[in-house]
């Protein structure tokens, strides 16, 4: 993966170095984690020709349960060099060692599996018809693999989010070119030795790294021979990916931003729904699609629910990722910071009360470099500020009061996004109501990113197209293809 620190693409089961490098910064204290190797479109032809040859070799000729059992190897890989991921994953993202451990490493290894079983036990159709001269005939669909696959990753959940989609797009046959984000290129690269370990066919799992427009992340998406692209991020990038993926009408899997909200009613269990929006609103730094950065609390608890939010935000604790006590990370670069500043300078602009943070935490020596905001907390602004209507993606949210449950419906709606919601009420009714009313892909009901992987997970709205987990990943990694015999 790295010689002298840098980060070589891996295509055809090789490792692949150019002349242009790029840096990768560790975000908690801003020092130099290595020189990244930036794909051109030659190398991005280059694994488009070895996942192609890969379809046509060995791999395609590969049983389900080879494939399965191929599956099973690369997840026990993963956890055999756990602390390597993990240690790649913290530098990269900066998140604390207690996220990481128990949620990017192991999830990232189990994505393999889930897809693996899901596979083997995926069902598909038949039908026996009359024909028009008095006999039979039989219909049965058989899922072939869409073929060479573009996987495009965040730098939130790099492992977790990047498996997620090589998973079931390798459990179904297809081969796939990773672009990961130019900031988090450690585990995707890792990922690539262990794929060698095992004894992946080369071109089954390529790595290209690079940026967006005029690098590796536009060579691939407006390659023809990709056959496929599976994307999450912010919605923007999305539509400049579903422009080039016109071209060849080709299929995209998108999950996209959100800017999500949580609806809590005067009856709820106070202490869970305070604990399950801490977390919602400040894990990961708020970096999470998933997130709640709009929080609406029915009027007779308000001022309460607000003190306990501005408690909870300024416990938090930020600083050295392996210190054990840390439960709060940097934002992911220089860049991004000044992004989330940005929104934090535009609600006070626009009248917002500062409940807790608003600004930078300050650091003794090095940490004082990394890429830092405080847990943030406001009320008071209007339902038409940016800071209302725009995704921030950090550890932000604003709180208002709601009076009745027709209204709290309208405040949750009035968004272009449509990703996630959770709601929190001790009454039943109450609960299937806002679910079925609320334009989102997932609403939890006093739970926030509770996860089954077998159900279908997406956005509506600008928050994304289709859905993958369980077999509807199959959907989207696969062509049901229909077969008519005469009998």
């Amino acid at each position: 993966m790295r010689e002298n620190s840098t980060f070589q693409n891996f295509i055809n089961g090789e490792w692949v170095s150019t002349e242009r490098h790029f840096r990768n910064v560790n975000p908690v204290d801003g020092s130099l984690i290595g020189l990244v190797h930036e794909a051109g479109s030659s190398e991005v032809d280059a694994a488009v020709k070895a996942a192609r040859a890969a379809l046509s070799g060995p791999w395609g000729r590969f049983s389900v349960q080879e494939r399965v059992e191929l599956l099973y190897a690369i997840a026990d890989g993963i956890n055999r060099r756990f602390d390597d991921f993990l240690a790649a994953e913290i530098a990269d993202t900066g998140k604390p060692q207690s996220l990481a451990s128990h949620l990017d490493i192991p999830r990232g290894a189990a994505n393999f599996k889930i897809f693996a079983d899901v596979i083997k036990n995926a069902p598909t159709e038949s039908f026996e018809m009359a024909t028009p001269n008095g006999g039979k005939a039989l219909n049965y669909a058989i899922r072939v693999p869409k073929g060479v696959v573009g996987v495009i990753c965040p730098w939130n959940l790099p492992l977790l989010l990047m498996t997620w989609k090589v998973g079931p797009a390798l459990a179904c046959g297809n081969a796939v070119i990773v672009k990961p984000s130019e900031e988090t290129p450690g585990t995707a690269t890792l990922l690539g030795e262990v794929m060698n370990e095992v004894g992946v066919p080369p071109g089954v799992y390529n790595v290209v790294h690079g940026f967006g427009p005029g690098s590796a992340g536009e060579y691939l998406t407006t390659h023809r021979e990709v056959n496929a692209i599976t994307f999450t991020g912010e919605t923007r990038t999305g539509e400049a990916i579903m422009k080039a993926a016109a071209n060849g009408t080709r299929p995209v899997s998108f999950e996209l931003g959100g800017k999500n909200a949580a609806i809590v009613f005067a009856d709820c269990d106070f202490d869970k729904a305070i604990e399950g929006v801490t977390r919602s609103a400040f894990a990961n730094s708020g970096q999470v699609c998933l997130g709640t950065e709009r929080v609406y609390v029915q009027r007779p608890i308000f001022d309460k629910f607000v003190t306990a939010l501005k408690v909870k935000a300024e416990s938090m604790k930020p600083g050295n990722p392996y210190d054990k006590e840390v439960n709060f990370g940097p934002l992911i670069s220089q860049e991004h910071q000044q992004k989330v500043l940005s929104y934090y300078a535009r609600a006070q602009a626009d009248g917002a009360t500062v409940i807790a943070g608003g600004g930078v935490p300050q650091f003794d020596g090095k940490l004082a470099e990394g890429s830092w905001v405080q847990p943030t907390i406001w009320t008071g602004l209007p339902e038409t500020s940016a800071v209302i209507q725009e995704e921030i993606f950090g550890p932000c949210c604003h709180i208002a009061p709601f009076d009745t449950e027709e209204e709290v419906v309208g405040l949750a709606n009035a968004s272009e996004y449509g990703l996630c919601t959770s709601v929190w009420t001790s009454n039943i009714g109450t609960a299937h109501r806002l679910a079925a009313s609320i334009e989102v892909g997932l609403c939890w009901i006093n739970s926030w990113f509770l996860r089954d992987l077998r159900t279908p997970f997406g956005g509506s709205k600008a928050s994304g197209i289709g859905r993958e987990g369980g077999v509807h990943s199959l959907e989207f990694y696969t062509e049901l293809r229909n077969i008519c015999i005469q009998l």
